[in-house]
């Protein structure tokens, strides 16, 4: 009855919105390189208070393919997150939705199961996981996820490059960001209506509207970690085809940016991905609409 209750708060609200999901999503998800640019992403809220920006830094945090050099470092990624996702739950995936969710895109990508297998096994050699927080071009706020065997090189190389492109270590950064479940589905042909009531139905707390790299619409369902795999399951009961699922850590309000200030951050989220002890970063960057 809630539900219903907020869905017909929001459809008062629905002149505010065009009638067919416009091409506009780390993570996860994430969803490891950026490559953004200026399509517009809209965040439907699920609550009577419904407000919509317009975040045009979108062009997703996904890793890009299939180049011999580029698909290299996506496995090289990837073995990252499946060190990290085991660390964190086990090295069972049935027990660790978190690892499940990697090793589906891995599958997905093609990564070697020789590959996914060492990158399991080796988990537990001596390496250590940290959390980097920071400031960049235009006051954004990034969280840098790293697992390194040297702790002093590792954070004398993140300082190295933040300060080379305009950016700076800044404690609390954390706070403005929450580990969330995120589900990517494909969005063509579904009507904001449409989208609002599927999150409703499968009971995620938000929907946003964005695009992968190919520029075709996505839509992101968000909500609490342990109702990912409920989630989903209800999005694929109500026959929509999930592109990927995992946990991202998602902000709770966003830093607007001008063209240059998200030139100058894209020059450095993508130095930081590029450092070989980096798993991936997280923003909560949006472009000055």
């Amino acid at each position: 009855m809630a539900g219903m209750a907020v869905l017909r708060a929001l459809r008062t609200f629905s002149g505010r919105f065009p009638g067919p999901v416009e091409s506009v999503l780390s993570p996860a998800s994430c969803v490891l390189y950026p490559a953004w640019r200026t399509s517009p992403v809209r965040t439907l809220q699920l609550s009577s208070a419904l407000c919509a920006g317009h975040n045009k830094w979108s062009k997703v945090k996904h890793i890009k393919g299939p180049k011999d050099v580029a698909r290299a470092k996506m496995f090289m990624k990837f073995s990252m997150m499946i060190k990290v996702a085991v660390r964190d739950g086990g090295s069972n995936p049935d027990l660790n939705v978190g690892l499940a969710q990697i090793l589906e895109q891995c599958k997905s990508k093609n990564m070697p199961k020789a590959s996914i297998e060492a990158a399991i096994k080796s988990a537990a050699k001596s390496a250590s996981q940290h959390m980097f927080e920071a400031r960049g071009p235009g006051g954004c706020l990034l969280l840098i996820e790293v697992l390194t065997d040297n702790n002093s090189l590792c954070s004398q190389e993140i300082k190295r490059l933040l300060t080379k492109n305009g950016g700076m270590l800044s404690d609390g950064v954390r706070h403005n960001f929450s580990r969330r479940g995120v589900v990517v589905v494909q969005g063509q042909n579904v009507r904001t209506e449409r989208a609002l009531e599927l999150a409703i139905e499968a009971g995620a707390g938000d929907v946003q509207e964005t695009e992968d790299e190919e520029e075709q619409p996505l839509l992101q369902f968000i909500c609490d970690m342990m109702d990912l795999k409920k989630v989903r399951a209800s999005l694929e009961e109500l026959g929509v085809q999930i592109t990927s699922a995992g946990l991202e850590y998602v902000p709770h309000t966003f830093s607007s940016l001008d063209q240059d200030q998200l030139d100058a951050a894209s020059t450095l989220v993508e130095a930081l991905t590029d450092h070989p002890d980096v798993v991936r970063v997280w923003d909560n960057i949006q472009a000055h609409s």
